[in-house]
């Protein structure tokens, strides 16, 4: 439980400024009083003062002590500087510091880590509006209960911290509002969304469909491609076997060639030979083997000669790679042993530089042994610790007694130092003593004069008191203080009065007001509807033949849309068609493009062949001759024989008739010119049949190749009277058909170019149409509140205008501030009386203290006369005493600064002899050093054997060079022998070669006979192939094949057409609308569905808080007015008025959904069933008005406190007696008591009372709970101070 235990104040108004002057105050339990005049600063315990003391600079502290919540010990402290400046005072608050008092340790926090006030509101355990309204509440507002009542509203709302929830409340409001706007959106969006997932559902649906004829055409396509891969196959054996024909009769022709080159091989190879082996191939292949054999093992042992050989060259780099090795490890070792010598040589030669410069004999020549080298360190060392003994001993002698002389003259001095500055202090304070006992001496000169002055001032200022006592109209000027109070309270009431009728003619202002505003909405929002109508009237008509509202428009955008939609899949599904129907075409163009060149090819190919385009003559004609040719042939090749016979018979029988005709020769001439005839028919018989035969071969082969033309022949003759025309036809066909598509196509464009520019002007249209709907909704809201406001404002009469009744409110607040003004003045004049009767008393007082003080001072003057001579005497033997010893200091120094001279000439002699002997030390030192370094690296030498291991390493190397010189000489036997095996196989492989000549010759003249026999074999193969049957059938597959293949594009072209329609719709269900718009629908139903349910739990959460905050309203006040009651009749004791409570009327005209709850506070007094507002009825004439005020707002603060100040039981009153009389006083002193009594038992109850009313005071000290008060006055110095006073002697005992 928290409470206040002591507070200091320093520089806070007059309050001193100096540490003398810092003031303290301890609280008691239950009552503390404080009692001062006005100025004095005693209110400073309640608020910080406007301004600091006058200075150019003035420091100010304050410090409180108290109790926190759970009885830990803190104290706060702020500082403040106030400067005075040229023309303004600054004034700054330095750092505050909290210090808390935890388990006997202390734990500071700064105000530059928190914040003071708000830690003292957490440790006090009460809210700042408790603070500043119930516990410590300043004189000019201590009738807060009593205020008006916007004032009184807000000092309640702050006390009962309503304020953050009613935030709440309204936080909870809006928040739903926003919500349910937010549901409004969503629905609007989720409908919007509903459409797009249809339509994606209605694109699915076709891609589907599209995907099944799709998958049929490619089983068509399938059917096609499976009945080629027969023909194809077939194709391909076909065109296997052609190309295998001529396979074959090109490699009979490159076997005759092969056969030309190998007999042309063969008959070089053999003049190339000089003679050829004439044994048998077994002969030939064993002289062979046997030669090659021979041959083999001569360079097998080439090859080991070689192996022996590089094993040697391998044996000899190592050799040399240890040679290098050796050689390099031998000039290391020679130079070690070179500097081995040289060591031994500087050691000598430092020994013998040494010994000479020591004078040491024996060590004049070297080389020296290991004992004489051991003898000379020894006498090194003896020789450098002697010489070092004998200069140190010599010089510690003299300092020693030089600084033994210096001692003793310094303990002198020291002694007579020392008794001159005890001397000297003895002095100062005996001449401190004597100024001061000289001062009060002569402070005393004046007494006697100043005690006539002071009982002159006296009897002065008892006639001045007295005076101002009976001037004093005080009494008077409180009946006027009272006369005019009343005045002011009718005033107020008139000013309530007129305030109210104010307001009402305000609210009705403001109806009036705000229904002109709704009237002037009302026209606007006409305005924009009709501009809206006449700016799409006729567009709307024309398109729907009405103007539709919202819904009706939305849903003729959206039967238009799936129109658009339609027309675009027809149109998409035209262009498909066209494009099949321009790709069929291209493939018939193609087809008869190929056809007519096919045919331009076989014309050609036919002309060639036969010279003209009548085929069937030409080879009727052809024929004829073939058989002519071969019966010309035939008589030819029987005329060589029969010429031959007829020559014979003629030539043999000595025949003279003609073997045919039987005619005789008449001559013998005759019969040789006739067998001269026949051998010239004889000879010339083969040239002619040679002749024939190669005519006959062209015209065979000529009709060899017609005939095979006559299959070409058909297909020139299909091609020009079926294929070629068929295509034509086809070809008209189509072009027909493509026509008629695009006639189609333009007709679905011309329509969708109609629709959609009527669909995109209603979508124009539908915003302005929303637009239009929310205004005739706000229409509609706007006349509702018209009609409300005109309700409001029925029946009301408007006669007095607002001006009216504010002049008259002016005129009466003139007359409330002017009576408000002379009270305060009265209310001056009493304070300046009251001021002026207790500042005379208190010069009164204060002459009499001084006057008391100097008779008491006079009394002292013969003893310090006396004190001043014997102090003077004491101080004339000091200075001489003090003399005496500086005399006898002076030649002591004197003395011992020439000791110390002296002392210092040794010392420097000392270090100067000191420093050349430790020279020469460490020069030998240097040089034993360097003997000794020498010396070891001897030693190093000898114990690692470098001697010996230089000598083994010398005959390693002798060893290496010997094995080096055996390896050569091997290695040069071998090569000699590995020359004489290669002139030999060199020799040998000229016999291989003639071997292998013999071998090749054998074996191309098989090869030669494998050709001749391949040869015939192919010639008997291709005898066997029908060459005419299988190029009739080639072509008959091949028009097969062509055939499906042109069915097989007409259905890819379909294929492709319904892969891109599916490809469309896939992109288009792609698009942002339909993409996932089956997912987003279901995600906007879940947001909208949740925003809801969050909407409801809203409602729930902001009633359960409304309820929940008018419960605790309702309890709390009725726990306030339950005390009030109590402390209520057991104070007061008059009978008019039974008791008093706070009424809070909560707003029922607005629901607690739509907008916060209201309260609206007044305190009431009851008499039975009657209930009067407090406010302006506590009048002159009752009992006891301005008493009553006071005490009711004394005990509205202390139910408060009960209620909100559980932790904290401290509340102060500033000045309750103000504007009260004496019965007023006493009946308030009693009522205080009452309660102080009735709160006792409760341990942290601290009262604290502020007056300058002694009166007050002494009524509250009869009772038993008041001993101590304190008094707050000024002193000479016109500072505050704080003064503990008795109450049983008030006024004139203090402590």
């Amino acid at each position: 439980m928290s409470r206040i235990e002591k507070m200091s104040i320093l520089g806070v108004r007059s309050f001193g400024i100096e540490d003398k002057d810092k003031q303290i105050i301890t609280f008691f339990s239950p009552l503390t009083i404080l009692v001062g005049p006005n100025g004095a600063g005693k209110t400073f315990f309640l608020c910080f003062p406007s301004k600091v003391a006058q200075e150019t600079d003035v420091r100010a502290q304050i410090r409180l002590q108290f109790r926190d919540v759970n009885g830990e010990l803190i104290a706060v402290q702020r500082s403040m500087v106030c400067t005075q400046k040229s023309k303004k005072t600054e004034f700054k608050t330095l750092e505050g510091v909290i210090t808390r008092t935890k388990h006997g340790e202390k734990v500071s926090l700064s105000s530059k880590c928190a914040e003071i006030d708000r830690e003292m509101i957490s440790s006090l355990g009460v809210s700042k509006a408790v603070l500043n309204n119930v516990i410590f509440c300043h004189q000019e507002d201590s009738n807060w209960p009593l205020s008006e009542g916007k004032a009184l509203k807000q000092k309640f709302d702050e006390i009962f911290s309503a304020t953050r929830y009613i935030k709440a409340l309204e936080t909870l409001r809006q928040v739903r509002q926003t919500q349910g706007q937010k549901v409004k959106e969503y629905q609007m969006e989720l409908k919007y969304l509903k459409q797009y997932k249809e339509k994606a559902c209605e694109i699915r649906d076709q891609i589907t469909s599209k995907e099944a004829q799709l998958t049929s055409s490619k089983e068509i396509v399938k059917s096609y491609e499976n009945e080629l891969d027969p023909l194809k196959n077939r194709l391909k054996e076909i065109e296997h076997n052609l190309s295998k024909i001529m396979k074959l009769d090109n490699e009979i022709k490159a076997l005759d060639s092969r056969k030309k080159q190998m007999e042309k091989d063969n008959s070089e190879l053999e003049e190339k030979m000089e003679k050829v082996f004439q044994g048998t191939d077994e002969q030939l292949n064993d002289l062979y083997h046997n030669h090659q054999r021979t041959v083999r093992e001569k360079e097998r042992k080439l090859v080991d000669c070689h192996r022996e050989l590089e094993k040697l060259n391998k044996e000899s780099r190592l050799l040399n790679q240890e040679k290098s090795e050796l050689l390099v490890e031998q000039g290391r070792l020679q130079l070690q042993a070179d500097r081995h010598q040289e060591h031994i040589r500087a050691r000598d030669s430092l020994i013998q530089s040494l010994a000479t410069q020591l004078e040491l004999d024996g060590f004049e020549r070297g080389p020296f042994s290991e004992r004489q080298i051991k003898n000379f360190h020894k006498l090194v060392k003896e020789r450098q610790e002697g010489e070092a003994k004998t200069a140190n001993q010599l010089m510690a002698k003299k300092e020693t007694l030089k600084q033994k002389q210096i001692d003793e003259i310094r303990d002198k001095k020291t002694g007579l130092g020392r008794i001159i500055e005890l001397k000297s202090e003895i002095l100062n304070k005996k001449q401190n003593e004597l100024k001061n006992v000289k001062y009060e001496l002569q402070q005393l000169e004046g007494s006697s004069d100043r005690i006539l002055e002071l009982d002159q001032e006296l009897i002065k200022a008892e006639r001045e008191l007295s005076k101002a006592e009976k001037n004093s109209n005080v009494e008077t000027l409180k009946m006027e203080v009272i006369s005019l109070q009343n005045e002011k309270a009718d005033l107020d009431r008139t000013l309530r009065k007129l305030d109210q009728e104010m307001e009402q003619l305000n609210h009705h202002t403001t109806t009036r007001t705000q229904m002109e505003m709704l009237t002037k909405d009302k026209a606007d929002k006409d305005e924009q509807i009709r501009k809206i109508k006449s700016r799409h009237s006729d567009e709307l008509t024309s398109l729907l033949g009405y103007f539709p509202n919202k819904k009706q428009l939305e849903d003729w955008l959206h039967s238009k849309s799936k129109e658009i939609n339609q027309t675009r899949d027809r149109l998409a599904k035209l262009n498909k068609e066209l494009a099949s129907a321009e790709q069929n075409k291209n493939h018939i163009n193609n087809e008869l493009k190929r056809k007519e060149e096919q045919l331009s090819s076989y014309e050609d190919k036919l002309f060639d062949v036969c010279g003209s385009q009548d085929f069937e003559s030409d080879l009727d004609r052809l024929k004829e001759e073939i058989e002519k040719s071969s019966k010309q042939r035939a008589m030819l090749a029987g005329a060589t024989a029969v010429y031959s016979q007829f020559i014979t018979q003629l030539t043999d029988e000595n025949q003279s008739c003609c073997p045919v005709c039987q005619r005789v020769f008449q001559t013998e001439a005759e019969l040789q010119e006739v067998i001269s005839d026949l051998q010239s028919k004889l000879r010339l018989a083969p040239d002619k049949l040679k002749s024939t035969e190669s005519e006959l071969k062209k015209k065979e082969k000529r009709r060899d190749e017609m005939l095979g033309l006559v299959p070409m022949r058909q297909s020139i003759i299909d091609l020009k009277e079926k294929e070629i025309p068929e295509l034509r036809n086809k070809l008209q066909n189509v072009n027909r058909d493509i026509q008629r598509l695009k006639n189609d196509i333009e007709e679905q464009e011309t329509l969708l170019g109609t629709i959609m520019p009527e669909e995109e002007s209603a979508k124009v249209c539908l915003t302005d149409v929303t637009i239009m709907e929310r205004f005739q909704m706000e229409l509609k809201d706007v006349e509702r509140k018209i009609a409300q406001q005109a309700a409001k404002l029925q029946g009301i009469d408007l006669d007095r205008t607002v001006q009216q009744v504010n002049q008259e409110k002016q005129e009466k607040q003139h007359k409330l501030d002017t009576v408000s003004s002379k009270i305060e003045l009265n209310r001056k004049l009493i304070q300046d009386q009251q001021e002026q009767i207790q500042h005379l008393k208190s010069i009164t007082n204060e002459l009499k203290s001084e006057k008391l003080q100097i008779s008491t001072n006079l009394q002292r003057r013969q003893q310090l006369e006396e004190q001043t001579v014997e102090l003077s005497t004491e101080v004339q033997s000091l200075y001489r005493e003090i003399k005496d010893a500086k005399e006898q200091v002076s030649p002591l120094e004197t003395t011992l600064e020439k000791f110390q001279q002296e002392k210092e000439e040794i010392i420097n002699k000392k270090n100067t002899s000191n420093k050349i002997a430790q020279d020469k030390l460490n020069d030998i030192k240097e040089k034993v050093k360097n003997i000794h370094g020498y010396m070891k690296d001897i030693e190093n030498y000898i114990q690692d054997g470098k001697d010996d291991y230089k000598k083994q390493k010398e005959t390693e190397l002798n060893k290496v060079i010997a094995q080096l010189s055996e390896c050569e000489k091997h290695k040069e036997k071998i090569n000699e022998d590995m020359r004489i095996m290669r002139q030999d196989i060199d020799t040998q492989k000229i016999q291989e070669r003639w071997l292998q000549d013999n071998l090749t010759l054998r074996k191309r003249n098989e090869e030669l006979k494998e050709v001749e026999e391949e040869r015939k074999q192919h010639l008997k193969e291709m005898g066997q192939m029908q060459v005419l049957q299988m190029k009739n059938e080639h072509q008959k597959l091949e028009e097969n094949i062509d055939n499906i293949k042109r069915n097989h594009s007409l259905a890819l072209g379909r294929q492709k057409g319904y892969e891109e329609e599916i490809i469309h719709f896939k992109k288009e269900l792609r698009e942002p609308q339909f993409r996932d718009a089956e997912e987003k629908y279901r995600e906007m139903m879940i947001v909208m569905r949740t925003t809801e349910l969050v909407n409801k739990d809203l409602d729930i959460y902001y009633k359960t808080l409304d309820q929940a905050i008018m419960k605790f309203h309702s309890m709390k006040m009725e726990e306030i007015n339950k005390i009030i009651r109590d402390l209520w009749r057991s104070t007061y004791r008059g009978q008019d008025i039974e008791y008093i409570e706070i009424r809070s009327d909560a707003d029922e005209n607005v629901s607690a959904s739509d907008k916060r709850r209201n309260y609206n506070y007044r305190v009431v007094m009851l008499k039975g069933d009657t209930a009067l507002d407090m406010r302006g009825r506590c009048s002159a004439g009752q009992k006891a008005g301005a008493f009553f005020q006071v005490l009711a707002s004394l005990i509205i603060r202390l139910a408060l406190a009960e209620t909100f100040c559980l932790n904290c039981g401290i509340i102060a009153l500033d000045e309750p007696t103000t504007n009260l009389d004496r019965e007023n006083i006493e009946s308030l002193a009693h009522a205080l008591v009452e309660i102080i009594k009735s709160r006792s038992q409760q341990r942290n109850f601290q009262l604290l009372v502020i007056t300058h009313d002694e009166d007050f005071v002494e009524l509250l000290g009869r009772s038993e709970y008041v001993e101590k008060f304190y008094r707050i006055k000024k002193n000479i110095d016109q500072c505050s101070e704080i003064v503990k006073c008795s109450v049983s002697s008030l006024g004139f005992n203090v402590h």
